[in-house]
Parts: structure tokens; C-alpha cells; sequence
């Protein structure tokens, strides 16, 4: 019998040696240094992507350009992010993490890298660790993990800012498959318990049907992130089956019930899953019809040899990760030779994996695993005009990697175990370290190209005119370079561009658009116009020619045109706040002032921290002779952009106005500080100075 004193003593010697004894535990479990070395590994590869600056497709819509997005977080944007169809996606929670890496770091590019690049790596690690815990097979989990992390074809995802919804997905794709496999495990136990004490069985229960919510809870999260998460209840499945096997442990069956019970009562369980999936399908598809990314008229029959060559190309990519880029032009029709080549490759590897299903069970997995999850993307439903993206295959090449890595590993065990006798001790030594010597130099092979991958992402002439070497007929590519090179002032380059986009692609409405603003910034302004006229005539619903052409119509002396065009730009795209900012100049320049100001005054209700917009109020306000609400609205757009010079000059001539003559003395001298040849500056410095002299001059009334 242990007295009470003792048992007090012994307890407080007990604790402490039992949590010396974890620490020890833990430091020797070699899954946590695996990890820390996985997140090492893919951060040191990716980390010159933080070095890398915006490029000018899609993250002027996601980021740079998406007045949203930089109004940071607020109530309002919380509902516009929950209700947006924008960029053709349904997809709140990459919205609020565009939103929030503005708030953390503005418009530097690198934090908006450093968050995808932290979210692959963390990914990285999870799939490491659902990997191992599911199988048992630390090693083979690492390696899968690693090439996983590692290879060039993650680049595209990680290094585009506007692809925050790939790495932020597969993100809630990992944590589900870790919540899941929690209460795989949590299930297991309690049905082992049963007949034991009920309170524990009770709390087993209870802790596995939390971790199935919390499973649920992930899964939304990451539809939410990006709607090709449809296809994890299939995959789900899969896993049960290997490395699971819940066809014959955790499920309760009758006597005398096999298999197929125990699978109808996992597809019930993945009921809500499933449910999910038609949701977030149905929605993600009447988005992108109103959005217009999906592709009318395409025929069947080419869709489906698409969809089979495509295949064949991404396992081509996993193999040989050479010739990678931003955009795969479509083709116009495959020849017929390549289509049942990829045909008979596909059956054949289908017919492997089935047929060797009992006896390797990670090659049936991991093949439909790499089938389904690209299902989505394949090209059945053309979203997009690209014929296959490396961003696509972020999820899918995991299956891959499984069926290499588990058979490799298999197929290297076998051989050592048959020549384990026949051989000295030293030899299946010396295999091991070959063998791990290869996969080693794999890893670095694949992180070297990652990182030359990566370069190409520098900025958007650089990874464009990479698109142009290698591949052909890359009409976006010479689009994307003439966009960069306008707007770095080199427009005659620019024009060569788009009429290069324009030879590969005759009906191309984006090139005759950006041709006509390099046209106009030449001064060819007819020319310019006809451009914008055609643009609208391709692709009627196209805001931006009409809104182009009114600036063209402007100069032209054509104002009440060009005031028609701001107005049809608006009916196509209401919250087009260039374009009420264009019609609000040219109704004030008519001497429309009301009208003026409400176009100004809608403009800052889209982008309430556009200096412009309060500067152009001001002047419409001035106008109409409200000058204590137009010095306001100067002063509150020198707040916003202090640089501002025009914004200096007009706040000058309103105090001017006002008497205020020392005021205006000092923002005509802050306008010409920020731009000294700013001849209306200096005019009206000294008219005021001179206009201060005189009040100075005049005689003082007699008291």
C-alpha cells in the first residue's frame, strides 16, 4: 500500500521524467526531421520566386488591377468575395486570401509569392505525413513528397500570384485527407471497443464524428478555393481501398456480408461529400458561362482527342519536365495516328492496373487517381483555349508518383531479398546506396530545373517571349510581349507584336484592342479607331474597345461619339471605373456638371482611393463654383497619391480663388518641385505672387 505522501512525491518525480521522456520521443522520430527537410527543401527551391515581379496575365485581374482586392478587408468585400462571378470563377476564399496579402503588403509582389510558396511547401509536408500515416511506409511517403515538392511542374502554380487558387485548394486538399484519416482511425478504434466500458466507447465515437465535420469542414473550404476540389470524394474512395483498406477492417458487415456492403456503406458515407461536388459543379458551370470562359461550339469529337493526347502530354511532362510554359496553344486537330496512340498507351496502363489490382493495389489507386482528378480539366468541357496547363497537373501527378515510387521501391526490394544469399553482405549495401544516390540526384536534378523554371517568371516579357521559343503559333504569347514592351514606352515593338498574335490568330479581339492603343500612343488615331471597331465587331461584349475609342473620338474632336462609347462600355460592364471616369471628363468638358459629377462620384464608390477620381471631382466641383467641396476633394487626392502635381495645381488655383494666396503659393511650389517644367505652374506662381503684392499694396481702410 502506497501512502498518500508518497504517492504525491512519486507523482511529482513521475512528470516531469514522463515529459523528458516524450521530448526524447519526438526528437527521435525521424518523421518530424523528414518533415522539417521536406519545407526546407521546397522553400531553399522556390524562394527565388520572392524576386520575381508581377506578370500582366491574369494578376492585373486577380491582384494589381482588381479594385476589390485592394480595398482590403472589410464587411463589403466580404460580401462581394462570397457573391463574385469575377474572373469567371466562383471561389470566396482565394478572394479573401488575395485581400489579405494586400492588406499584409500592398502591391509588392514578393509577400504575395512568399504566401503561395509557404502554402506549397506546408502542403508538401501534409502530403507527407497522410502518406505515411495511411501506409506505414515512411520512406516511400518521403519520396513521393519530395518529387512532389520539387518538381518543375509546380512552378507555374507557386510562382503566379493570380494562381493562388491551385496551391490554396490543394492546401484544404491535404488538411482533408489529414482530417480524414483522423477519423478513419478514430472509427477504428471505437468499433474495436465495442462491449467495452460505454462512456469510452462513447467519446471514441464522438471524437471520430469530429473529425469527420472537421473533414467536411476542409472539403468546403477548399471548394470554396477552388472548385476542382469536386473530384476528393472519388478520391477518397480510392484510398479506401488502398492504402485504407476499409473494405474489410472498419466496416461493421452482418455475418455472411462481403465487400459490396461494405462499399455501399462507404459510399453513404461520402454522401454529403458528393452532394458538395454537384454543388460547387453546377455553380463553378453557370459561372463560367456567364463569365465566358467556356469555349461554344467546340465539337465533341475533337474535345475527346484532345482529352486523350493531353493525357499522354502530362505524363510526358512528369518524365521530362523540359520545354514547360505559361500557355499550350490549342490545337486545331490532332492527326489521327497521335489520337490512337494516346488511346492504346491510356487502355494499356488502364488494363495494367486492373489486372495487377489485388497483387499492387498503389498502381490501380495512383492510375485513377491521375485520371479522375484531371477529369475536371481535361478539356470534355472547353474552359479556356489552352490545350493542356501545368498548373493542372498539381494534384494529379501525386497518383503518379505513388505507382513510381511504391513500385520502384517494390520492385528494388524483391531484387535485394532474392539476392540477399547469393551475395556478400557488402553488396545489397552498396545497392542501397546506389539506389539512394540515384534518387538523390533525381531530387537535385528536379529542384535545378524548378529554379531555372522559376527564372522565366521573372517578369511578363521575360516568361512570354520564353512561351514564344517554345512552342509555335503562340498568338497569346506575341499579344502578352506587345502589352509588356507598350508599357514600357516601346510601342513601334509592341505594334510588330500584336500583328504577329494577329497572323496566328485572324479573329483574335484582345490583339486588334491592345494594337489600337499602341497605334493611338503613335499618333495614327484613325487607324487606332479602326482597330477598336473591330475589336467590338469579333467580340460584341467587349467593354474595353468602347471605351478605347471614346478616348481616340475625344481627340478626333468627335465628343459626343466618344461620349456613346463610354456609355456602351458601361451597359456591357457597369462597374467599369475607367469608364466613368472617361465619361465624367467628357460631360464636364461639355459643361454637364451634374452629370460630370455623379460619373466621379460613382468612380470613388468602386475605388474609393483613386486620386484621380477625387482630383476630377474637385475640378467638376470648382467648376460649378463649390469650392470649399473642391478644395476638399484636391486635398483628399494630394492625401492619397502626395506626388500628385496636377492635384498641387488645382488645390493652387482653387485657394487662389479663395484668397488664400500664401496656400497657393506653396502647392504651385510642390507642383513644380514634382515636375519642374511645368510651364501652368509657373505662370500661375507668379500671377499670384504678383496678385499677393497688389492686396499687400492697397491702403489700409481708416479706422
Amino acid at each position: 500500500m502506497i501512502e498518500l505522501g508518497k504517492l504525491v512525491a512519486s507523482s511529482k518525480d513521475v512528470l516531469p521524467a514522463l515529459k523528458t521522456q516524450q521530448c526524447r520521443s519526438w526528437l527521435r522520430n525521424e518523421s518530424w526531421w523528414l518533415g522539417i527537410l521536406l519545407f526546407a527543401s521546397v522553400v531553399w527551391t522556390f524562394l527565388p520566386a520572392v524576386h520575381n515581379d508581377f506578370v500582366g496575365f491574369d494578376d492585373p485581374l486577380y491582384v494589381t488591377g482588381n479594385f476589390h482586392v485592394q480595398q482590403g478587408l472589410n464587411w463589403e468585400n466580404l460580401k462581394w468575395a462570397l457573391s463574385s462571378g469575377e474572373a469567371a470563377n466562383w471561389h470566396p476564399i482565394t478572394w479573401l486570401s488575395h485581400i489579405l496579402d494586400y492588406e499584409l503588403f500592398g502591391l509588392q509582389a514578393w509577400g504575395h509569392h512568399l504566401t503561395s510558396l509557404i502554402l506549397h511547401a506546408i502542403s508538401t509536408v501534409l502530403l507527407f505525413l497522410v502518406l505515411n500515416r495511411m501506409s506505414g511506409m515512411r520512406w516511400r511517403s518521403f519520396m513521393v513528397a519530395l518529387f512532389f515538392g520539387l518538381h518543375p511542374l509546380r512552378v507555374e502554380s507557386v510562382a503566379w500570384a493570380a494562381e493562388r487558387k491551385d496551391v490554396l485548394g490543394t492546401f484544404f486538399w491535404m488538411l482533408t485527407l489529414w482530417a480524414y484519416v483522423n477519423y478513419v482511425e478514430s472509427k477504428l478504434r471505437y468499433l474495436n471497443e465495442v462491449g467495452e466500458i460505454g462512456f469510452r466507447v462513447k467519446a471514441r465515437k464522438l471524437h471520430a464524428q469530429r473529425f469527420y465535420a472537421l473533414t467536411l469542414l476542409f472539403f468546403t473550404l477548399g471548394l470554396m478555393s477552388k472548385p476542382m476540389l469536386v473530384t476528393l470524394p472519388f478520391t477518397l474512395l480510392l484510398l479506401d481501398y488502398w492504402p485504407l483498406d476499409r473494405l474489410t477492417d472498419d466496416i461493421p458487415k452482418p455475418e455472411g456480408a462481403g465487400r459490396g456492403n461494405a462499399f455501399r456503406t462507404l459510399l453513404w458515407e461520402k454522401l454529403p461529400f458528393f452532394l458538395l461536388a454537384a454543388v460547387a459543379s453546377v455553380v463553378t458551370f453557370v459561372v463560367q458561362r456567364s463569365g465566358g470562359a467556356l469555349v461554344e461550339g467546340a465539337r465533341l469529337s475533337h474535345s475527346i482527342a484532345n482529352a486523350l493526347v493531353a493525357y499522354c502530354r502530362y505524363l510526358g511532362k512528369l518524365f521530362w519536365p523540359v520545354d514547360l510554359t505559361v500557355f499550350y496553344p490549342p490545337v486545331a486537330a490532332w492527326p489521327i495516328g497521335t489520337v490512337v496512340a494516346a488511346a492504346v498507351i491510356l487502355a494499356g496502363i488502364t488494363l495494367l492496373a486492373v489486372v495487377l489490382v489485388r497483387h499492387k493495389p498503389w498502381l490501380f489507386v495512383g492510375w485513377f487517381w491521375f485520371l479522375g482528378t484531371l477529369m475536371p480539366v481535361i478539356g470534355l468541357v472547353p474552359a479556356g483555349e489552352q490545350s493542356m496547363a501545368d498548373r493542372y497537373c498539381y494534384v494529379p501527378s501525386i497518383g503518379i508518383l505513388v505507382m513510381l515510387i511504391w513500385s520502384g521501391c517494390d520492385l528494388a526490394k524483391r531484387w535485394l531479398c532474392a539476392n540477399a544469399g547469393a551475395v556478400s553482405s557488402a553488396k545489397p549495401l552498396r545497392t542501397r546506396f546506389i539506389f539512394g544516390a540515384g534518387l538523390v540526384a533525381t531530387a537535385v536534378l528536379c529542384a535545378g530545373l524548378t529554379r531555372r523554371q522559376i527564372s522565366y517568371w521573372k517578369d511578363t516579357e521575360t516568361l512570354f517571349r520564353h512561351a514564344i521559343e517554345v512552342t509555335k503559333n503562340n498568338y497569346l504569347a506575341h499579344n502578352n510581349v506587345g502589352t509588356a514592351l507598350d508599357k514600357k514606352g516601346r510601342p513601334a515593338e509592341a505594334i510588330q507584336e500584336f500583328h504577329q498574335a494577329l497572323r496566328d490568330k485572324p479573329n483574335y479581339p484582345e490583339a486588334y484592342n491592345n494594337l489600337g492603343v499602341a497605334l493611338g500612343e503613335e499618333g495614327q488615331l484613325q487607324e487606332a479607331l479602326n482597330q477598336y471597331m473591330e475589336a467590338v465587331r469579333l467580340k460584341p461584349g467587349y467593354a474595353d474597345p468602347h471605351n478605347n475609342a471614346g478616348t481616340i473620338l475625344e481627340k478626333l474632336g468627335k465628343m459626343d461619339e466618344a461620349i456613346t462609347q463610354y456609355k456602351a462600355a458601361l451597359r456591357l460592364r457597369p462597374d467599369y471605373a475607367d469608364a466613368h471616369n472617361n465619361l465624367g471628363a467628357a460631360l464636364g468638358r461639355k459643361g454637364r456638371l451634374d452629370e460630370a459629377i455623379t460619373e466621379f462620384q460613382q468612380v470613388l464608390k468602386l475605388q474609393p482611393k483613386s486620386a484621380d477620381a477625387h482630383n476630377n471631382l474637385g475640378v467638376a466641383l470648382e467648376a460649378k463654383g463649390s469650392l470649399d467641396a473642391a478644395i476638399g476633394e484636391f486635398m483628399e487626392a494630394i492625401r492619397l497619391q502626395p506626388d500628385y502635381a496636377r492635384a498641387h495645381f488645382n488645390l493652387g488655383g482653387a485657394l487662389t480663388q479663395k484668397g488664400q494666396f500664401d496656400a497657393a503659393i506653396g502647392e504651385f511650389q510642390n507642383a513644380l518641385r514634382l515636375k519642374p517644367d511645368y510651364a501652368a505652374a509657373q505662370t500661375n506662381l507668379a500671377v499670384v505672387r504678383e496678385m499677393k503684392q497688389r492686396s499687400v499694396g492697397e491702403p489700409q481702410p481708416a479706422k
